[in-house]
């Protein structure tokens, strides 16, 4: 059985009672990035800055977030150099969602609760679109009986994570005056404002599709939320949508398992591999097995 040594929980542990509460922090911060991106990407839209947005949101999405927070820190699915780890989870930081101990326990707690029998609608995103919308980019979950984390003391000890911690959003800072003194403010509302909206919108609208709608080749049993996979979006995502593979094989660097899947980190990856800058890549044959994994078809 699939266990996160990270989530600690007794008895009276539950992921359905508790209540969804608005998150000023949240507010402020996505909300402060979504009117600057709609307000100044409108008067500042260009084909350069269009360039600038798709380069900057696909590089720091592949190398930050799939690669660096997802495969690499959350996960540990392939080893690398210590300089290496950091960049990646920089990048996945300035990803604009949460720094490195935020995605770890947001992850984490999303992670434990689809797995119970039963869980909040918040972390299967079962509410209405519209809802759920407002719940994930606005609201935070607050359980009557949480669990409680041991976050391995090589990220709450390392001074590296804990300034990337304390700072998540100021990180944005050393990229933003690079791109300022590129291209002067166009570049900084498309590289950071509109990138930032858009990668935080995006992650909300995959995972919603990817607990709601698509293919599966697995099912976890007694868990009440099962991945889809969502192929239309595995370009997008680096790979991340095919989640229904990620539910069955969390711990997998290799996220296509199926004939004409395409996983675009992965082969980052294995490029990588080759360079010599990682190594060790995790696959589900190295991976404990599952008694609740079932094959299936749908």
């Amino acid at each position: 059985m699939y266990t996160n040594e990270r989530v600690l929980t007794n008895k009276q542990s539950c992921a359905k009672a508790g209540h969804v509460v608005l998150s000023p922090v949240k507010v402020l911060w996505v909300g402060g990035m979504i009117l600057i991106a709609i307000i100044g990407g409108w008067y500042t839209f260009s084909l350069t800055v269009l360039f600038v947005f798709i380069i900057t949101t696909s590089v720091i999405l592949c190398f930050g977030h799939s690669l660096g927070m997802h495969r690499r820190l959350i996960h540990k699915s392939y080893q690398c150099p210590a300089w290496l780890e950091y960049l990646f989870v920089h990048l996945g930081v300035i990803v604009g969602l949460a720094g490195p101990v935020g995605m770890i326990k947001t992850h984490d707690m999303r992670d434990w609760a689809q797995r119970q029998q039963y869980c909040h609608d918040y972390f299967g995103h079962q509410q209405p679109m519209w809802k759920d919308f407002f719940w994930q980019i606005f609201c935070d979950i607050k359980l009557t009986y949480p669990p409680t984390f041991n976050i391995e003391t090589c990220v709450t000890q390392n001074n590296a994570y804990r300034c990337m911690e304390k700072t998540w959003m100021l990180q944005q800072l050393p990229l933003a005056l690079l791109l300022f003194w590129l291209g002067g403010m166009p570049w900084v509302v498309w590289g950071i404002c509109v990138r930032v909206s858009i990668s935080i919108i995006g992650h909300w609208l995959i995972g919603y599709f990817a607990h709601n709608h698509g293919q599966r080749n697995w099912h976890v049993n007694h868990a009440h939320i099962q991945g889809y996979n969502v192929p239309f979006a595995a370009l997008l995502t680096m790979g991340e949508s095919y989640h229904n593979n990620h539910h069955a094989f969390p711990g997998s660097a290799n996220f296509a398992l199926e004939k004409g899947q395409l996983d675009v980190g992965w082969l980052v990856l294995k490029k990588m591999e080759t360079l010599g800058l990682v190594w060790d890549l995790v696959l589900p044959k190295h991976l404990p097995k599952r008694d609740e994994l079932q094959r299936i078809n749908l």
